[in-house]
């Protein structure tokens, strides 16, 4: 990883060349630049250090901001011993290998660190072989992976490990690196002001890749500084616009999914070719529009989710390019449809509800009664059968008896809703008049 120094850089050896990015490797935690935020003493893996207590975890983060050297320096600081392997090139024997020296030298009272680079790469059957040495104390997991955990990890091993989030590097620490970089290579980068600022950019965040073209530019031989379009000409690269793990990530399917929201087919479009243009994974897109239409459509038009599920599914047969064009349809949709929060709404408050109230029975007349003991108990005692009701409705009470009865689903005068409204208005109309009769379910939370 591009690992990022605020102290003097280790020396070269003489007689192996190394990259600069290994030079500047961090001999300390406190020389990490760019992720105070997990590593000050407040933060969550200095709080852990500062009480002896290091979890397993799971780096998530860009490419170029230290996962690596930050799992290392965690064992350096714990008195663990290091072992990295890669979820690209590691197979079952090679893990089987690797846990046993793990228990062998447990043995002797030698912790294992064990680093999984890449580790969503690993499939659901070997991410749960990592459980049991995980409980057992066998291992310590650090996973790197630059890759939302959530989609990508089982829940399991989620469960048993705190995901830490490494933000990509700002320009401001992007200007710290190529500082040390230039103090390790003892001269300074011919480049203008601009050139610089257009440097910094084209790493994207990465320092890695900062170091990467900084050694590309010191090994040219010009007269004086170059500008920005000298640079730009040698490099043959111009700066990332996307980071598909990256912040520009969650900025750009934020403003898809508000666009949608919004009802602007055109501004939505716009965001979605541009995570296309910039790699985004489709199935990545169609997972997010899905989601867009049962959380900001839902019942306004039912068919909304049909749409992306077919849409979805017509991708996953075509491919790309052409599959894009079905999920581009369902952006379309979504855009126009009716809106409507109204179910995710009443659920939040049913959770709630159920959060609070989790221990209240139902009410004794909806019990089954299988056992006389139970009949005699009174479980399903007065419970009336819809289907024989006036109407094919009883309007009896299904609420907990300690509960008053909550309004959670209200549906708006839109779309399909409209006539949704009408049917809970309706049998809301009923129950108040049957339960006030004093006809059956009369009793209970009203």
């Amino acid at each position: 990883m591009a690992d990022l120094f605020d102290s003097d850089p280790v020396a070269p050896v003489a007689d192996a060349p190394r990259p600069l990015a290994d030079r500047l490797r961090p001999r300390a935690l406190s020389d990490v630049i760019g992720q105070e935020a997990v590593l000050n003493p407040e933060g969550p893996l200095g709080a852990m250090l500062g009480a002896g207590a290091l979890s397993s975890l799971i780096l998530w983060g860009p490419p170029g901001v230290g996962k690596t050297t930050i799992a290392r320096l965690l064992a350096q600081a714990t008195d663990l011993h290091f072992v990295q392997i890669s979820a690209i090139f590691t197979g079952v024997q090679e893990l089987r290998r690797v846990f046993e020296a793990a228990r062998l030298r447990r043995t002797t009272g030698q912790g294992t660190l064990l680093f999984v680079d890449e580790i969503h790469r690993f499939n659901k059957a070997q991410q749960d072989g990592f459980l049991p040495h995980m409980e057992d104390g066998t291992i310590l997991l650090v996973g790197a992976t630059t890759e939302n955990p959530s989609f990508e990890l089982n829940a399991a091993l989620m469960s048993r490990s705190q995901v830490i989030v490494l933000k990509r590097l700002t320009l401001v620490d992007l200007e710290k690196l190529a500082q040390r970089g230039e103090r390790a290579l003892d001269r300074a980068l011919p480049l203008t002001g601009e050139a610089r600022e257009a440097l910094l950019e084209m790493a994207d965040g990465d320092g890695r890749a900062l170091l990467n073209l900084i050694e590309q530019v010191m090994a040219w031989a010009v007269k004086g500084p170059l500008d920005r379009d000298a640079l730009a000409k040698r490099l043959m690269r111009r700066a990332a616009k996307y980071d598909k793990s990256g912040d520009e990530h969650y900025n750009l399917i934020s403003a898809l999914h508000k666009s949608v929201r919004g009802s602007d087919p055109d501004a939505a479009l716009y965001w979605f070719a541009r995570m296309l243009e910039g790699g985004e994974d489709p199935r990545f897109l169609a997972r997010r529009l899905t989601r867009m239409a049962v959380e900001d459509i839902g019942l306004a038009d039912p068919q909304a989710q049909a749409q992306c599920l077919e849409a979805w599914q017509t991708y996953e047969r075509l491919g790309s390019p052409e599959g894009e064009l079905a999920l581009a349809q369902a952006v379309v949709y979504l855009a126009l449809a009716p809106k409507s929060n109204a179910v995710y709404v009443a659920y939040k408050g049913a959770r709630a509800l159920a959060k609070k109230t989790g221990s209240e029975m139902p009410p004794a007349h909806i019990l089954n009664a299988p056992t006389r003991m139970m009949k005699d108990q009174g479980y399903g005692a007065g419970y009336a059968y819809d289907h024989d009701a006036e109407d094919g409705f009883s309007g009896q009470n299904y609420f907990p008896d300690g509960v008053k009865r909550p309004v959670l689903y209200s549906p708006p005068e839109r779309g399909f809703e409209r006539e949704l409204k009408k049917r809970v208005e309706y049998f809301a109309k009923l129950r108040g008049k049957r339960q006030g009769g004093g006809g059956p379910g009369s009793g209970g939370a009203g």
